[in-house]
């Protein structure tokens, strides 16, 4: 994922001007204004490195020096720097929890993904960990980036990215045919189409109708390798299926023994932990 420099320094200024407000009254009343410090921002346990690059360009942006002392991606201990930041105590303290918010929730994103793709390789299996749109409302391009940092896939970034027929799409349109039909007429070569489907029967009418992608929503693993064998049996062994819903890492190889091609989470994104992270003021320059 690349979005330029300046727009995600915008993106990350306006997550900090909502905590600003007016102000820090604590710090331009407790703290001289021009007062120069060194600070380190420290992980309290192990994990996986995300967020570095958009904690550095807003710092950078606040008119901060930063010093990374790891790159995303990379594991991280627990007592381990992760970046010095030198400059105006009032700015650092200012932006201290809207840059540690930011770094938690990706490094914690990251971390979780990292776990669950690496379930999969260790058991050989082809699924790919994807996440899914339940994000926090403002922060899509962090959490899905944090999640391609940890090795998963973003899935969707937007609406206009693919079509994806739900069920509520269903409803109104009649069947899982009509929808496709429509769908196949209007929208551009370019965007694949998804169908997400609750039996088996659904799922083969979406194959027959020319569905690229077969989502299985709240499938058991064992109902979801059903399906599977049997949109093999008809000939329809190369449409990609999805399985989402209900799935956790202590069930996540049992889905992935189903045959299945992407895994989508939401616990990924809507209740991620956040890696415990601090900020610490080591002394006046």
């Amino acid at each position: 994922m690349f979005v330029p420099c300046k727009i995600v320094e915008e993106k990350l200024k306006l997550i900090l001007a909502e905590d600003l407000g007016l102000g820090d009254i604590t710090a331009s009343t407790v703290i001289p204004p021009n007062l120069q410090v060194k600070a380190e921002v420290i992980a309290k346990e192990n994990g996986v490195a995300a967020g570095i690059e958009e904690a550095t360009i807003l710092a950078e942006a606040l008119g901060l020096t930063v010093k990374a002392q790891v790159n995303d991606g990379e594991g991280i201990k627990n007592k381990q720097v992760l970046m010095q930041i030198v400059g105006d105590a009032q700015t650092i303290l200012a932006a201290e929890r809207t840059l540690l918010n930011l770094l938690s929730r990706m490094c914690g994103i990251a971390t979780q993904t990292r776990m669950l793709t690496d379930q999969l390789q260790k058991a050989n299996a082809k699924a790919k960990i994807a996440s899914t749109r339940k994000s926090a409302p403002g922060l899509l391009y962090f959490d899905k980036k944090a999640v391609t940092i940890g090795g998963g896939d973003p899935h969707r970034l937007h609406l206009d990215d693919m079509v994806l027929i739900k069920d509520n799409h269903i409803a109104i349109v009649g069947n899982v045919e009509e929808a496709i039909r429509k769908a196949k007429s209007k929208a551009s070569f370019a965007k694949k189409i998804e169908v997400e489907v609750t039996t088996t029967e659904d799922a083969l009418k979406a194959a027959q109708a020319g569905a690229d992608i077969v989502m299985l929503d709240n499938f058991s693993p064992q109902k979801a390798k059903a399906t599977s064998e049997a949109l093999a049996k008809a000939g329809f062994g190369r449409v990609l299926l999805e399985v989402s819903g209900g799935i956790t890492s202590k069930n996540l190889l049992e889905y992935a023994a189903a045959q299945v091609d992407v895994i989508s989470m939401g616990e990924l994104t809507h209740s991620v932990k956040a890696l415990d992270i601090s900020l610490e003021i080591i002394k006046d320059r």
